[in-house]
């Protein structure tokens, strides 16, 4: 049975005023060109579908789209998880038809699903809270996925039916967890499990991650998973949440295949794909990166004179770049605007200031007898290097007689 396994697609995500949705289209269409290629059972996605509970109508139009043809017109399993970014409910609404074209859409851990026998083949023979079976056209073998898609550490209390200190909650999960897998699971079958959660070695360095993801990996959220809590008899683990690809080390692949683009500049240097799995019962399973090459690439530069920065911009267009010029003052509006007439790209330039004595004389200079206003217009051009807009002086002045 091969599986393809994608995560963290972030549908309608903006690099600050920058759509991506066209880069999501391209994107979206190379992983079915792979799908299709690779002649994949079973397309997994492991959460962080959009980018926000409320996505813009671009973004839910291009999943539902991508769904479809990913399906291959009902010809080919899909199973989608709700992550972080998701609204459980709004992923969950459209399953009773979605259904019919054999995707299932998973919200909440505690999610049943309807058993359902399609035209083509596809049957869900057994659902409970967290669990399907189903059974394939073609294979003799049933397909068990253990479901488990992202909550804060309140959803988990309601759905394991524990009033306990978080300590404790990771032993509440897995005990859940493997209650399903002394049940459910054996060698009879291909047994995986699909989470949005953040797992790690007990004493291992923690998994890296972006910047955009790193505030909620602990901070209200669910709580990291360890390795030694994961059940006995899966053999993989398609995991999402992280977007760098990586893989946490265990008895069985635990991989993090990553997000399909790169979202933020700490993701810049990069490579994203998707994994080919492969998966027999009682067998070991087997896996390939499939490179993904669409989307603009993320670049932080670097340069000590403008000319240099310009020839650059003009010889990369086809980038999002965070610039760093060196200056021994700050840059002038007829400096930026060469800069950025030479690359529609530009997310930031950041001046680095070259004379050390330059703080200094901008703490010396701060006079607090002015206005809170005037105080923040010269910390602004102390910091960027320009004068905030009027929409942001709006903003100040709202928050200021609020």
């Amino acid at each position: 049975m091969k599986i393809l396994h994608t995560a963290d697609w972030h549908l309608g995500k903006r690099l600050q005023e920058f759509s991506r949705i066209e880069e999501q289209r391209l994107v979206m269409q190379e992983i079915i060109n792979i799908a299709d290629r690779e002649q994949v059972d079973v397309v997994l996605i492991a959460g962080d579908l959009f980018d926000t509970y409320n996505p813009v109508t671009e973004a839910v139009e291009l999943f539902y789209q991508t769904l479809h043809r990913l399906s291959d017109q009902g010809r080919r399993l899909v199973v989608a998880i709700a992550g972080n970014h998701d609204s459980a409910e709004r992923i969950e609404a459209p399953h009773p038809l979605a259904a019919n074209l054999g995707i299932i859409l998973f919200g909440h851990p505690d999610t049943t699903i309807a058993p359902f026998t399609l035209d083509n083949g596809i049957k869900l023979t057994k659902s409970t809270p967290g669990f399907l079976e189903l059974r394939l056209p073609g294979y003799q073998y049933p397909l068990r996925l253990i479901l488990t898609p992202y909550a804060n550490e309140v959803t988990f209390k309601k759905f394991l039916g524990k009033d306990r200190p978080q300590d404790q909650l990771r032993k509440l999960l897995s005990g859940q967890w493997q209650k399903m897998a002394e049940k459910y699971l054996d060698e009879k079958g291909v047994n995986i499990m699909m989470a949005h959660l953040y797992f790690m070695n007990k004493e291992a360095p923690a998994p890296e991650e972006s910047d955009d993801e790193k505030s909620i990996l602990f901070q209200g959220g669910a709580q990291a998973i360890l390795i030694d809590d994961l059940p006995k008899g899966i053999q993989y683990l398609a995991c999402g949440h992280l977007h760098r690809p990586q893989e946490i080390p265990a008895n069985f692949p635990v991989v993090y295949c990553g997000s399909p683009l790169s979202y933020s500049f700490s993701e810049a240097e990069q490579k994203k794909g998707v994994e080919i799995v492969e998966l027999a019962p009682g067998a070991p399973a087997t896996r390939k990166t499939v490179a993904l090459s669409t989307g603009k690439k993320l670049t932080r530069q670097r340069f000590e004179d403008l000319d240099g920065a310009v020839n650059w911009l003009e010889d990369h267009p086809n980038t999002f770049v965070e610039l760093t010029i060196v200056t021994d003052n700050y840059l002038s509006a007829t400096d930026k605007n060469r800069l950025y007439h030479a690359h529609k790209g530009i997310v930031s330039i950041i001046p680095e200031l070259t004379s050390i004595d330059e703080q200094q004389r901008f703490q010396d200079a701060i006079d607090l007898n002015k206005d809170i206003k005037s105080l923040f217009i010269e910390y602004f051009k102390y910091k960027k290097g320009q004068t905030p807009d009027a929409k942001l002086l709006q903003i100040l002045d709202e928050i200021i007689h609020a």
